[in-house]
Parts: structure tokens; C-alpha cells; sequence
């Protein structure tokens, strides 16, 4: 037996204004996204924007449903969007924000499983890193460089292929 350690890296600002124009752009579409999340139920608001590899922008917001868990969350709402409009642009990446109606967000907030999930399988389709932004309402920024640092076990095609 061996005791195994990981360690992920990720770059943290202080404001939206350490980023380099084109990260602001996207973190600002990100948080018109929020604005337009359906979300009568949890009152959170994610609004998730992804810059593809031809300048596009794609976005998408948090998609509730009373008939939980049918709802959808921003990233995947994006990300699926890109994928059905753009099949095979690459996505260089994502920016993520969230605020709530009940409480204030003032650290950013990492997706959910299933997201990063989905954001890796995007990963591996077109063989290269997706830049995450993450933020809350206000305070820090994180920049992950890969989803990798996310997910390190993510689950991957090659081990559907082994079990043949």
C-alpha cells in the first residue's frame, strides 16, 4: 500500500480587472448570463460563457425545473449549445459565475461533478486544455488551466474500449 497525494494549480485574482481583455469579456457574458437563469426555486443564478477557438461565444444559464433533478445547470446548458451549433470548433474557455437572492456569493464557486465531467469529455474530443474562470458576485477570481486539475480521474472513453 502507497499513500498517493495530489495537488491541483490554479492562478487567483483579486478583481476582474488582473484578467487580459478577452478573460473579461467572457467573465461579463458570463454574468449577463446569470441574469437570465431560470431559477424560481433556488433563487441561485449561474451563468456560464464559453469562448470557442473561431471567437464565438456561446452562453448559458441554469435551467430549473419543479420536477427536480430535471433541470439543468449553465455549464452544461453551454457547453451542449457549443457542441450542437459548433460540432467541431474547440472551446479555448469557460468563464463561471453565480450569485444568489438570498445570500451574497463572494468566493467563486467550482461545477458540479456531472459539469466537470462534461467539460473533460470536451477536453479529450478535440485534445486540448479549456481555460476555466471562476467566479462569485464579487471578490477573488480563479483561472484553472485544464479540467484535468478539476477532475484528475475523470472518467475517459479509452476505459469503455478496454471491457470489449
Amino acid at each position: 500500500m502507497k499513500k498517493q497525494e495530489l495537488k491541483i494549480s490554479f492562478t487567483e485574482y483579486e478583481t476582474e480587472n488582473e484578467l487580459n481583455a478577452e478573460e473579461q469579456q467572457l467573465l461579463q457574458k458570463a454574468r449577463s448570463a446569470s441574469d437570465l437563469a431560470y431559477a424560481p426555486y433556488s433563487n441561485f443564478h449561474v451563468g456560464a460563457a464559453l469562448l470557442l477557438e473561431n471567437g464565438v461565444i456561446v452562453s448559458g444559464n441554469n435551467q430549473e425545473n419543479v420536477a427536480y433533478p430535471s433541470g439543468l445547470c449553465a455549464e452544461r446548458v453551454a457547453i451542449y449549445a457549443a457542441g450542437a451549433s459548433y460540432p467541431d470548433v474547440k472551446i479555448k474557455a469557460i468563464a463561471v459565475t453565480c450569485k444568489s437572492k438570498q445570500f451574497h456569493v463572494s468566493e467563486p464557486l467550482s461545477p458540479c461533478g456531472a459539469c466537470r465531467q462534461a467539460i473533460s469529455e470536451y477536453e479529450m474530443r478535440y485534445k486540448s486544455n479549456i481555460k476555466m474562470i471562476l467566479a462569485g458576485e464579487t471578490g477573488k477570481i480563479r483561472v484553472i488551466d485544464s479540467m484535468a486539475d478539476l477532475l484528475p480521474f475523470a472518467f475517459k472513453a479509452e476505459e469503455l474500449k478496454k471491457n470489449r
